[in-house]
């Protein structure tokens, strides 16, 4: 059996506590059963086209929200935190809070990535790669210093924001350099799959009760 977290920029594939990832061109076919979500609909079916037995885990979440539009990789990871500040920084960058176990709502960022390419569409002389270790307390002296401060201070910023002293739980490829900003921080890459076995317990359930 494999989880799959299907995503804007590549397949990541969960087994028996190891993580992989892959892209479109490099997906390899799996003889085991997979399991899946999906918030990229071309993804999801090169994932079907590899893959003759692929179940969605998506209707067997339960996640108390008033949000419309939740994105399904947002409800995993929310499932798994009772109290607490979710964020999954990938491509884009979504911040979730939850209390009592219900999702209040949130907020979405372009990732560090994305802001990077956003400044270099804006003009030529901000094609430069920021300077990601710049601090906060002295004022930047030049563009990849200013370009680094004013990406993380907006991050960082609202996360801070969104917080208000309650723990924060990173997840995604830039969540582990990002919860170095914060005293109150859990890095834990397989919080999207922990949430995906919450819902595969449900399946199972279901499978069982309508046998």
């Amino acid at each position: 059996m494999i989880l799959c977290d299907v995503g804007n920029t590549y397949f990541h594939f969960y087994q028996n506590g190891k993580i992989w990832k892959e892209n479109l061109k490099n997906l390899s076919s799996k003889k085991e059963k997979v399991f899946y979500i999906s918030v990229n609909p071309e993804f999801e079916s090169a994932l079907l086209k590899h893959h003759h037995s692929c179940i969605n885990l998506a209707p067997f979440f339960a996640l108390d929200t008033g949000y419309v539009g939740l994105g399904i990789d947002r409800i995993a990871a929310c499932e798994v935190i009772e109290e607490g500040v979710v964020v999954d920084a990938g491509s884009a960058i979504t911040i979730d809070v939850m209390q009592g176990g219900m999702h209040l709502g949130g907020y979405i960022l372009p990732g560090i990535g994305s802001f990077v390419d956003m400044y270099a569409k804006i003009s030529p002389a901000l094609k430069v790669m920021p300077d990601l270790s710049v601090g906060f307390d002295l004022l930047p002296q030049n563009t990849r210093e200013a370009l680094g401060y004013g990406i993380l201070k907006s991050i960082v910023g609202v996360i801070d924001d969104a917080s208000k002293g309650k723990k924060i739980y990173f997840c995604g490829g830039d969540g582990k350099f990002l919860a170095r900003f914060f005293d109150q921080s859990i890095y834990d890459d397989t919080l999207v799959f922990q949430g995906m076995q919450k819902a595969l317990e449900r399946y199972m359930q279901k499978l069982g009760s309508a046998e």
